[in-house]
């Protein structure tokens, strides 16, 4: 059995400081992480000591102190792919006036002996949702492409912040967010897509109708402790691969961030 976690930290030195990536680590020991948000660069500047357990992958933004993936594994791995492909890139407007989504380290694609592993942090469309022309257009069906190209060799899991909450179960005040980014039609399609295409949403696989099962909440309002949230993180395996995947959790007791992790077990 192997334990695979995800967590958006909203900072791998804020994580650090805090504790909470070694409280995590500690606690649950799990076979593989997989860090969204990281906001840091490979340079040498952060102590990861602590981890020496665990092959680390990186996958940072060019730009310093903002996104970027990390895949942190006791498993060996086969190959590794930063981003998406330069077809993809051709084939799909992946730059808006904010930057090349591209080069912002969202996408890090992991092979191992039976699947494949890809952590995202996909895009957030912004408040006045002048993000959403790229993400609906052009983020959304590049991530799907080449997720199915993966999945023509093994199957393939998912994990991270997709920045959407796919039903109105999945968040605290469905009406009075209805339009707005994270909960738009097109975002919601976006992931949609991905379940049409054969691919499942593990905990809702295990618990299609739990509600108040959130994964972020703002820090306005005292949100986390009266659980007013969304479940924007996520962890997606191919139907293919379902007979292999034993439980999925929420684990909602885990603070550092204004996420919490999600995890799967699953047999190897």
């Amino acid at each position: 059995m192997m334990k695979l976690f995800s967590w958006n930290i909203n900072g791998i030195r804020a994580g650090l400081n805090k504790g909470a990536l070694q409280n995590l680590i500690s606690i649950h020991q799990p076979d593989i992480l997989c860090l969204q948000e990281i906001k840091a660069q490979d340079d040498g500047q952060i102590d990861l000591s602590f981890f020496s357990d665990y092959q680390i992958i990186w996958n940072s933004a060019q730009r310093k102190g903002y996104s970027g993936t990390m895949i942190m594994s006791r498993k060996p791995y086969l190959n590794l792919e930063l981003n998406f492909s330069s077809n993809l890139e051709t084939e799909f407007a992946l730059a808006d006036q904010y930057g090349n989504t591209n080069e912002e380290g969202r996408v890090l694609s992991v092979e191992f002996d039976n699947f494949y592993l890809v952590t995202v942090y996909t895009p957030n469309t912004k408040g006045d949702l002048s993000r959403l022309p790229l993400r609906h257009k052009a983020w959304d069906p590049a991530f799907l492409k080449h997720c199915q190209n993966l999945s023509t060799k093994k199957p393939v899991l998912m994990s991270g912040d997709f920045n959407v909450a796919h039903q109105e179960i999945d968040l605290a005040r469905p009406k009075a967010n209805v339009g707005k980014h994270g909960f738009t039609v097109e975002e919601r399609q976006g992931f949609s897509n991905l379940m049409e295409a054969g691919f499942i949403d593990s905990f809702r696989h295990f618990y299609p109708d739990q509600e108040q099962a959130y994964t972020w909440w703002t820090h306005w309002g005292q949100a986390r402790a009266n659980n007013v949230g969304w479940r924007l993180d996520y962890w997606i395996v191919h139907q293919n691969f379902l007979n292999q995947l034993k439980s999925s959790q929420i684990h909602a007791d885990i603070m550092g961030s204004d996420h919490c992790p999600v995890s799967i077990e699953i047999n190897d």
